[in-house]
């Protein structure tokens, strides 16, 4: 239960960050916006009148205020830039006098000597 309740509690932290309670907001201010404006409205001019943003409800303009008011952090990114060395003429590259080849190492399973114990072991699985 206590498992259950942490999944929870964290569900709604991560919500709450990217700002899912403003959209949850807005939806019940639209819904309530387009009831009242059913009332008085066909449907057309009410579902007009709730989504245009010329008309706001008292709770669209709360959750207006509400964005502009949270604080959020700004992030700002610093890059530096990287200075190289230039060079007037082009590097010569010389390779080292006792360079040699090593071998290539086969790391396949097929590679290794030993074979696996007959008959293999119980004892470990029982």
């Amino acid at each position: 239960m206590l498992v259950r309740l942490g999944k929870c509690f964290v569900v709604v932290a991560l919500a709450t960050m990217l700002g899912a309670h403003w959209a949850l907001l807005q939806t019940v201010a639209w819904t309530t916006m387009l009831a009242d404006n059913l009332r008085t409205h066909s449907l057309s001019e009410s579902v007009a009148r709730t989504f245009d943003g010329k008309f706001p409800c008292p709770i669209c303009k709360a959750i207006a205020a509400g964005k502009k008011s949270e604080k959020k952090s700004e992030f700002t990114l610093q890059t530096q830039k990287l200075e190289f060395l230039t060079f007037k003429d082009n590097p010569i590259l010389i390779a080292p006098a006792d360079f040699q080849f090593l071998p290539q190492m086969n790391f396949f399973a097929e590679s290794f000597i030993q074979k696996p114990l007959t008959p293999p072991p119980r004892g470990f699985f029982a």
